[in-house]
């Protein structure tokens, strides 16, 4: 399985924050680096932030989690119906054209 890195900051607690709202979302999460701060000067410094990553299936749904949560954002995304392929605003559950419900 291949995973993806979707967020890396120098601040351990707020990777591990990340970390928490993806896995309370149901999203697997590996963290990286989270013990490299020590080599920092020794290694490049964007090699010693910890990271958060998750399969590349998961990267969509993930960062706008993260996203989200790092601009204050309740407003969800728009989706797009997969039965009739109406776009519509992301606090309604179901289309209002067919009735499909967002998936």
């Amino acid at each position: 399985m291949s995973y993806v890195r979707v967020f890396a900051h120098s601040n351990a607690l707020l990777v591990s924050h990340v970390r928490n709202l993806l896995v309370a979302a149901g999203i697997p999460v590996e963290l990286r680096n989270m013990v490299l701060g020590g080599g920092a000067g020794e290694l490049p410094l964007g090699e010693c932030e910890p990271e958060v990553w998750v399969a590349e299936h998961n990267r969509k749904r993930a960062e706008t989690l993260i996203r989200h949560a790092m601009t204050g954002s309740t407003e969800e995304a728009e989706w797009c119906c997969p039965n009739c392929g109406e776009t519509l605003e992301g606090v309604f559950e179901a289309c209002w054209r067919c009735g499909t419900s967002k998936v």
